[in-house]
């Protein structure tokens, strides 16, 4: 499903280039749960984003089902975003703007579903996660926690072929962490390939292989 090869990614300093990613070579088949573990500054949130088409400037080759991704426009690379990817953000990325509701709403009309079927999935999900009360609330009135639930909510919505998730539980108490990743296994077992980036153990016991970076590089 996706394959990496010689993958770099590096930004320009006052020094010069610092190396983010330095050749990696990765093959994730679909269906896979994989986690990506490392300290801090390893370049696991780095490689998330560019896996999920949130980071255009890097090097090397990148594979999704049968399309090159690396020799894609950038137009095209967001069309591969809206049909494949469903993301949580370590730092949510809700609009601000729009209420929860309305959050969830998105990713479902970048997909061309029915303004009938958007309103029954919203519903369906805002009670699936507890958070019908909220549904007419704007991101700045909620927790960090509830917030996070949001974020989560709306990565799966659409039912994405690929879901990439940055810490997912990490602003969640133990009991919702864990029903967070009770969901992502049940989610995985019906088809969908995940890809979480995670320091706990506990949420990469969930996945069937996980991945170490040390200093840009996969670690051996």
């Amino acid at each position: 499903m996706i394959k990496l090869r010689n993958l770099e990614k590096a930004v320009k300093t006052r020094a010069g280039f610092i190396y983010l990613l330095r050749q990696i070579n990765l093959d994730i088949a679909e269906g896979e749960f994989i986690t990506i573990m490392g300290p801090s500054g390893a370049g696991k949130s780095t490689l998330l984003s560019i896996i999920g088409f949130y980071d255009s400037a890097w090097e090397g080759e990148y594979h999704l089902f049968d399309q090159a991704v690396h020799k894609l426009s950038l137009k095209e690379r967001a069309a591969l975003n809206k049909r494949h990817v469903g993301f949580v953000f370590q730092q949510f990325h809700l609009l601000d703007n729009l209420t929860v509701a309305e959050n969830l709403d998105i990713p479902l009309s970048y997909r061309d579903v029915k303004r009938s079927q958007r309103d029954a999935f919203v519903a369906d999900t805002l009670d699936r996660f507890g958070i019908v009360a909220k549904k007419d609330l704007f991101p700045s009135q909620l927790s960090g926690g509830q917030q996070q639930l949001v974020a989560v909510a709306r990565a799966i919505i659409a039912k994405p072929t690929l879901l990439l998730a940055d810490e997912p539980t990490g602003n969640l108490h133990s009991d919702q962490g864990r029903e967070i990743m009770k969901l992502f296994k049940k989610l995985n077992d019906e088809g969908t390939t995940i890809i979480q980036v995670t320091h706990s153990e506990a949420n990469a016991a969930f996945g069937n292989r996980i991945i170490r970076l040390q200093d840009g590089w996969l670690a051996k």
